[in-house]
C-alpha cells in the first residue's frame, strides 16, 4: 500500500474519472445489441433460439477475456491495456456495418464483446491509486461505469428510429475509440506499476497471480458476483424483449423502462462502495440478497386469477403486475444490485492486494458468464415452461443459494475466530475465512509425498495414489464420452431432419478433436499450477456446457450449422482433460508401478468413446427424462428419436463426478511448477520424439474412433454400423488398461516396436480389406487396428519416466539426487500430457482425411495409404533411438529386470 500513498488527490481524481467515462462508453457499446439486436433481428428474420445467442455473444467474450485481461493490466500496466482494448473494441464495432450474414453478424459481436473485458482493466487500475480504506468509495464509483447500459438504452432507439442500427454502430465505435486515444493522452501509470519498473522488478509470473484463485472463498465471491452482476446483465439484455412481449410496449418506451432498471443496477453503486467503507461488506451483502429474494419472489409469481367462493357468491381477483409497477419493482431490484455490486468488489484489493488483477478477472469473468448464460437459459425456461416470469424465478433460486453459502460461511468463521485474538484477523473479517493471507492453497495437500520410498508407501501412499485414480478414471471417462459424443451423432443428424453435406458432417466429426487436441497443450501445464484437486473439478465440470448445449440444439432442424460447430469446439473441453489427467496421475505412483497405472487412467477413460458409442443409440430411442427432456424428433421413415439424450444423458454424471473430485482427491506439494519450469521440456529432444510415437499409437485410436462410424456407413451402407461400432474403442480401451504390465515387464520400447510393426499389417488388411467391398475382412482389421493401438498407447507412457530418468542426470548433472528425482517426475509428466496433446489432433486430422480422401479420390484408401506409411516412420524412429543396440532403452529392456531399471537408472 506504501505506493499508493505517494499518489496527490489530484492524480487519484483524474485517474478515477477518466477510467469511469472510459468504462461508461465500454458498457455502452457492450450492451449494443440490447437495441440493436431487435432490428437485426427483424432484418434476417431470427428465430427466439437465434436471437439469445446474438444479444448473448459479446457477453461471452466480455467475460471471458477478463481473465486474461486482468493478469495483462498487472504485468503491462493499465493505461496501455486500457487504450488498446478500446481501440480494439471500436475496430470491431464498426465492423458489424458490414455484416450481411448471421453467422457474420456472430463473428463481429465476438469483437464487440471486447468492451466488457474493461471492467477489470479498471479494477486492477483505480484500486493501484487509492489505500485500503477508500478503496470501497473508489471503486464504487469507477463501479458506476454500468450506466452506460442505461445510456444505450435511453438514445439508441432514437438513433434507430432516425438513421436505422448501423448509425448506432458508428456512432458507438467512433465515441469508444476518441476514448481510448484520449486515455492513452491524459492517464499516467499506476504508482505500484511505476515503481516496479522504475526499481527493474520483474513481472509477477502467471502462477504467482493465479496462486489465489485456489482459494475457495474466490469461489464464493464469483457465485455472489454470477447474481448481482450476471443478473444484472441478462435483465439489461432480456427486459427489451419482455416488456415488448408481456405489455406490448413500443421500441423506445421498452428501451427506456428498462433503462430505468439499468440506471438504478449503475448509479448507487457508489452508494454501495461508501456502505461498504462504513457498515461492512457484509452488511451490505445481507441487505442484497435479503432484498433481492423478497423482490424476485414478486417478479417470479405468474400472473394468476383466483376465484373465491364467498358468502355472496364468488370473488375473483388476479396476482397480475401491471407494467407500472413492474418498472418501479425492477428500478429497486436494481438499487440493491448495484449496492451488491460495489461490496464484492470492496474485498478484492483488500485480501489480495497483489492479485488484484487475477482475482477480480476471476470473479468478472464468472459474473459477466452469468449475462451469458443466463439470457440463453431464460429463452429455454420460456421455451419449456411457457412462462415469462420463470427467469426471475431462476434468479430467486441463484439469490437462495448464494445467501445460504454465505451466511453458513459466517457462521463457520465466528465459531473458528472464538477466542482468537481479533488483532490477528485480516481486515473485513465479516466474509473472509479465517486462514492465513498469504496461504493460498487449498486443503487436501499431501506436503509429504516419498512414493519411491517403499515404507512410506506401504503404510500411506498406495492408499491415496489409488484412490485418486479411481477418481480420475470414471471424470477420464466421461471426458471422452462427451468429447467423441459428435462421432454417433452426425450420423443421425440428417435423419431428423438437419440437411447438412457430407462434408459438414466430416468437419463436426473433426472439430472436436482439433479443439481438445489445442486445449490439452494449454491442459498439459496446469496441474502443477493449479493443484491437480482443482483443475479436475473445474475441467469435469466444464463438460456441463457442450452436453446441455447438444441437448437443446439437436431439437430444432433450424439451429443453424455455425452453432453446431460452436458446439463440436466445446466438445474438445473433454478432451483436454485427458492431459491434465494424466499428469495429475503419473506424480502419484513410483516408477515401477507408473506404466501400470497411467495405463488403468488412460486406457479406462479411453472406454468412455466406447461406453458413449454403446449408450447413445440406446437413449435417444426413449424419453428418458420425460417431459423435461423435450419433444421427440419424428423419422422420415416413421418413428421417433430423443437426440437431445445424447447430450443430456451425461449431466448427473458429470455431477457427481465434479463432487466426487472436489471431495476425494490430492494436491502434491512436490508437483508445483511455474510454466516457466516445466517448460524446459520444448528443449529435450525425445520429448518430440515421443509425441512423434504417441500420435502413432493414441492419435490412431482416437482418429480412428471419431471416424470409424462415418467411415462404415458411407463404405457400407447396407449395414447398420452404429450397433457395433462401439466395439472398437471398447476393444482399444480395453487393451491400453491390459497390457500395461507386458510394458512394464519387457519394456515399453520393444512392445512400442512391435506394435507398429502389427499396425502396418493391419492398416494394409483394411486397404484390401476395402479394394474386395468385404465387411467381415473391413471390420477385422480394424478390430486388430483398435487393439494395437490400445497396446501402443500404453507402452509408449511406459517409456517416458524411464527415458526422463536416464536423461536427466546426464543433461543436468549438478543436482542432488532427491532434486534429480523430482526434476525426472517434473519433466516425465509434462512431457506425458504434452504428448497427448499432439497426438489428440489425430482426432481431427483422420477424419478430414477421410474426407478429403473420398472428395479428391471417391475413396478413402488414400488416406489409409499415408496412415500406413506414417506408422513405417514410426517404427524407423523406435529402432533408431529406443531398442537397436546403444539405443536408450536397449540395456535397461534387455540387460536388467524391467521392474528394477527405473529405480536404478
Amino acid at each position: 500500500m506504501s505506493d499508493q500513498k505517494t499518489a496527490s488527490p489530484a492524480e487519484q481524481q483524474r485517474a478515477l474519472w477518466l477510467s469511469t467515462t472510459a468504462f461508461t462508453l465500454c458498457f455502452a457499446v457492450w450492451t449494443i445489441f440490447s437495441i440493436i439486436g431487435l432490428a437485426i433481428k427483424d432484418e434476417l428474420g431470427l428465430t427466439e433460439s437465434q436471437y439469445g445467442l446474438l444479444i448473448a455473444t459479446p457477453i461471452l467474450t466480455g467475460s471471458l477475456t477478463r481473465l486474461i485481461l486482468g493478469v495483462w493490466t498487472e504485468r503491462y500496466g493499465g493505461r496501455l491495456i486500457f487504450s488498446l482494448q478500446m481501440i480494439l473494441t471500436g475496430a470491431a464495432t464498426w465492423a458489424l456495418t458490414w455484416a450481411e450474414t448471421y453467422p457474420a453478424f456472430l463473428v463481429a459481436a465476438l469483437g464487440v464483446g471486447l468492451a466488457g473485458g474493461s471492467f477489470i482493466i479498471g479494477v486492477a487500475y483505480v484500486s493501484k491509486w487509492f489505500p485500503a480504506g477508500k478503496q470501497g468509495t473508489a471503486l464504487g464509483i469507477f463501479g458506476m461505469g454500468n450506466v452506460g447500459a442505461a445510456v444505450t438504452k435511453f438514445l439508441a432507439p432514437f438513433v434507430l428510429v432516425a438513421w436505422g442500427w448501423e448509425a448506432v454502430a458508428q456512432i458507438w465505435a467512433v465515441a469508444i475509440v476518441l476514448m481510448g486515444v484520449v486515455f492513452f493522452l491524459m492517464a499516467r501509470d499506476d504508482p505500484a506499476f511505476r515503481a516496479r519498473r522504475e526499481q527493474g522488478i520483474a513481472a509477477p509470473s502467471l502462477a504467482e497471480q493465479f496462486a489465489p484463485l485456489k482459494n475457495l472463498q474466490v469461489w464464493r465471491f464469483s457465485l455472489y458476483y454470477f447474481f448481482v452482476f450476471g443478473g444484472f446483465v441478462a435483465l439489461a439484455l432480456w427486459l427489451p424483449h419482455y416488456l415488448t412481449d408481456v405489455y406490448g410496449a413500443d421500441v423506445r418506451v421498452a428501451g427506456m423502462a428498462a433503462a430505468a432498471f439499468s440506471l438504478a443496477a449503475s448509479v448507487f453503486r457508489a452508494y454501495g462502495g461508501v456502505l461498504s467503507d462504513r457498515f461492512g461488506a457484509r452488511t451490505v451483502m445481507y441487505w442484497t440478497f435479503g432484498f433481492s429474494a423478497v423482490l424476485l419472489f414478486m417478479l417470479s409469481y405468474p400472473p394468476t386469477d383466483y376465484v373465491i367462493r364467498g358468502k355472496d357468491g364468488p370473488i375473483t381477483f388476479s396476482t397480475e403486475m401491471g407494467m407500472v409497477p413492474f418498472v418501479i419493482t425492477l428500478f429497486v431490484l436494481g438499487f440493491f444490485m448495484s449496492l451488491g455490486k460495489a461490496a464484492v468488489y470492496k474485498h478484492i484489493p483488500v485480501y489480495y492486494p497483489n492479485h488484484v488483477g487475477a482475482v477480480g478477472g476471476l470473479v468478472g469473468m464468472i459474473g459477466g458468464l452469468g449475462g451469458f448464460i443466463l439470457p440463453i437459459i431464460f429463452g429455454a425456461l420460456l421455451d419449456l415452461t411457457g412462462i415469462y416470469t420463470s427467469c426471475f424465478l431462476l434468479l430467486f433460486l441463484i439469490v437462495l443459494v448464494s445467501a445460504g453459502w454465505m451466511h453458513l460461511s459466517v457462521r463457520q468463521m465466528e465459531q473458528k475466530a472464538a477466542g482468537t485474538e481479533l488483532g490477528k484477523l485480516p481486515s473485513f473479517p465479516e466474509l473472509a475465512e479465517i486462514h492465513d493471507p498469504e496461504r493460498t492453497v487449498m486443503p487436501k495437500v499431501l506436503d509429504d509425498w516419498r512414493p519411491e520410498d517403499p515404507v512410506f508407501w506401504a503404510e500411506k501412499g498406495r492408499k491415496l495414489a489409488r484412490r485418486n485414480l479411481w477418481i480420475s478414471i470414471p471424470a477420464l471417462l466421461l471426458a471422452f464420452a462427451v468429447w467423441m459424443v459428435w462421432s454417433v451423432v452426425v450420423a443421425r443428424l440428417p435423419a431428423i431432419g438437419f440437411e447438412f453435406t457430407t462434408g459438414q458432417l466430416f468437419w463436426l466429426a473433426s472439430l472436436p478433436g482439433l479443439s481438445g487436441a489445442t486445449l490439452r497443450i494449454f491442459y498439459s501445464f496446469m496441474v502443477p499450477i493449479f493443484g491437480g484437486r482443482l483443475w479436475t473439478t473445474l475441467s469435469t465440470a466444464s463438460l456441463l456446457l457442450p452436453a446441455l448445449g447438444i441437448g437443446y440444439a439437436v431439437q430444432n432442424p433450424d439451429t443453424p450449422y455455425l452453432i453446431f460447430l460452436t458446439l463440436a469446439l466445446l466438445c474438445g473441453f473433454g478432451g483436454g482433460n485427458f492431459a491434465s489427467s494424466m499428469a495429475n496421475i503419473a506424480f502419484f505412483f513410483p516408477k515401477a508401478e507408473k506404466g501400470n497405472a497411467l495405463a488403468l487412467n488412460a486406457g479406462l477413460g479411453n472406454l468412455g468413446v466406447s461406453v458413449m458409442q454403446f449408450l447413445v443409440p440406446l437413449v435417444i430411442t426413449a424419453g428418458v427424462f420425460g417431459a423435461l427432456g423435450g419433444a421427440p424428433q419424428e423419422l422420415g421413415e416413421g418413428g421417433q428419436l430423443w437426440m437431445q439424450n445424447a447430450g443430456f444423458i451425461w449431466v448427473p454424471f458429470i455431477l457427481l463426478a465434479t463432487a466426487a473430485a472436489w471431495l476425494g482427491m490430492n494436491d502434491i506439494a512436490d508437483a508445483r511448477a511455474s510454466f516457466r519450469e516445466q517448460a524446459i521440456i520444448f528443449t529435450r529432444k525425445h520429448n518430440w520424439l515421443m509425441c512423434i510415437l504417441y500420435t502413432g499409437t493414441f492419435g490412431s485410436f482416437i482418429g480412428y474412433s471419431a471416424g470409424f462410424p462415418l467411415l462404415t456407413k458411407l463404405a457400407f451402407p447396407e449395414v447398420n454400423a452404429l450397433q457395433f461400432v462401439f466395439l472398437g474403442p471398447l476393444v482399444g480401451a480395453l487393451s491400453r488398461a491390459g497390457t500395461g504390465w507386458v510394458s512394464d515387464r519387457f519394456g515399453g520400447g520393444r512392445v512400442t516396436f512391435w506394435t507398429f510393426a502389427g499396425m502396418i499389417v493391419a492398416t494394409f488388411g483394411v486397404i484390401s480389406a476395402l479394394g474386395a467391398g468385404s465387411f467381415t475382412g473391413f471390420f477385422a482389421a480394424f478390430m486388430a487396428l483398435f487393439f494395437l493401438t490400445g497396446v501402443g498407447n500404453a507402452s509408449t507412457f511406459q517409456m517416458i519416466p524411464i527415458i526422463m530418468s536416464k536423461e536427466v542426470p546426464r543433461l543436468m548433472p549438478d543436482l542432488e539426487a532427491d532434486d534429480r528425482r523430482r526434476q525426472s517426475e517434473r519433466e516425465s509428466a509434462a512431457i506425458i500430457a504434452f504428448t497427448s496433446a499432439i497426438a489428440a489432433y489425430g482426432a481431427f486430422f483422420i477424419p478430414k482425411a477421410y474426407g478429403t480422401s473420398i472428395g479428391m479420390m471417391g475413396s478413402p484408401v488414400g488416406a489409409l495409404w499415408g496412415f500406413l506409411v506414417f506408422y513405417v516412420l514410426c517404427l524407423a524412429i523406435t529402432w533408431a533411438y529406443y531398442t537397436r543396440r546403444g539405443g536408450l532403452l536397449y540395456d535397461i529392456e534387455r540387460g536388467r529386470p524391467a521392474a528394477a531399471a527405473p529405480q536404478t537408472a
